[in-house]
């Protein structure tokens, strides 16, 4: 069958993208579902950094690829052996696929799983096979998802079936931005009721990360970011301080205002200054934890001693340490319960054709997350 997807072929072109066009919106061939694989009709697919850090480099992958990998959908067909979902279900896509059988999955932490890094870095679905092609040139997947596209073909294990009552904009949060930023809180960080909260880095991640401390019951929850219009809707969503990072007293005045510094700090900017910066607002004896996946080749000059002296944590978590199918319904009972206001992160909605200069405004930090809407084609 034939579906339309943007397609990066080149990596690191200049901004702004709106000119350069990095992603071609293309007409592929996109073929069946194979054993354990799952055709999925796109509904909804978020914009995340984890595409633009492709675009750019930061996160290098083999080109030509189809991107995106937060995304909403239908079921439209089941591959051999798949008899745990039906046809009309609705899934959200999990950028990391879990092969359940490698000693990360058997050990109960599937966002480490073996095999699906493999594949993700080769830019294949888990089983080892690329779906799409162009002309009978293969097209690799983005992170087993490849969702900016009307049609998916994804492994079974990248699915997780959710409620038919869920909008699509809302249901595609959940496949990354949500499950990393309150899994960091929840699961990688475990924070207590009564802890002091700092979240450096407003994105979607870090957003889902500020709500999720206000659901586990932080006392203090400190929103640090670079833009006043995002500490603007921190405050609103329930932050108890909201600084400026560029602020050259920030450090201080974090302490100031939470008694020596607080107890989890979490980065989700993907740069060095912002992981500094966490550390730095982190009290003696606190735990700071890293999400924000910066290029490889960043390095961060940790002052070790402290490590010792101060008696330091510092956590990395991947797509917030989490286990989709536990993870995903209890998050949504909470949206729908309203302690969780995921709604609140989606800055706007737009077609496939205007992704390009949706990369512009994600680069320049002015959204939280953009959601491309694919048209009904029924």
């Amino acid at each position: 069958m034939k579906t339309r997807a943007a397609v990066l072929r080149e990596i690191g072109l200049p901004q702004p993208y709106g000119e350069s066009r990095p992603l071609s919106i293309e007409e592929l061939e996109l073929a069946p579902p194979g054993p354990g694989e799952v055709l999925v009709r796109v509904r909804a697919a978020g914009l995340c950094h984890s595409d633009l850090s492709v675009v750019n480099g930061d996160r290098p992958r083999p080109v030509p690829m189809a991107l995106g990998h937060e995304a909403a959908g239908v079921v439209e067909k089941l591959g051999a052996g798949v008899d745990d979902l039906n046809v009309g279900d609705h899934v959200i896509l999990v950028f990391m696929p879990s092969c359940g059988h490698c000693m990360p999955c058997a050990s109960g932490r599937p966002a480490l799983c073996e095999p699906g890094a493999a594949a993700n870095g080769a830019g294949t679905l888990l089983a080892g096979a690329r779906r799409l092609s162009r002309n009978g040139a293969s097209i690799h997947h983005h992170l087993g998802c490849s969702a900016f596209a009307d049609y998916a073909v994804v492994s079974r294990r990248s699915c997780v079936v959710v409620d038919r009552d869920l909008a699509f904009e809302h249901a595609a949060l959940f496949g990354c931005a949500v499950l990393t930023g309150v899994g960091a809180v929840v699961n990688t960080a475990r924070i207590e009721t009564g802890s002091r909260v700092a979240v450096v880095g407003l994105g979607g991640v870090g957003f889902a990360a500020l709500l999720a401390a206000l659901v586990a019951g932080a006392r203090e929850v400190v929103a640090l970011d670079l833009i006043d219009s995002k500490l603007e809707l921190a405050r609103s969503l329930g932050a108890t301080l909201a600084l400026n990072a560029r602020d050259p007293e920030v450090v201080e005045k974090v302490k100031d205002a939470t008694g020596g510094g607080v107890d989890y700090a979490f980065e989700m900017a993907g740069a060095i200054p912002a992981l500094d910066l966490a550390y730095r607002v982190t009290r003696r004896g606190g735990t700071t934890v890293t999400a924000g996946l910066p290029n490889p080749k960043s390095l961060w000059p940790l002052q070790a001693v402290s490590l010792i002296a101060e008696e330091r944590t510092i956590k990395g978590s991947y797509i917030g340490s989490c286990v989709p199918l536990r993870d995903v319904p209890r998050y949504i009972a909470l949206f729908k319960q309203g302690r969780l206001p995921v709604d609140a992160l989606l800055s706007e909605q737009l077609s496939l054709e205007e992704i390009n200069g949706a990369l512009d405004r994600l680069a320049r930090g002015e959204s939280i997350r953009q959601v491309i809407m694919m048209e009904d084609r029924a």
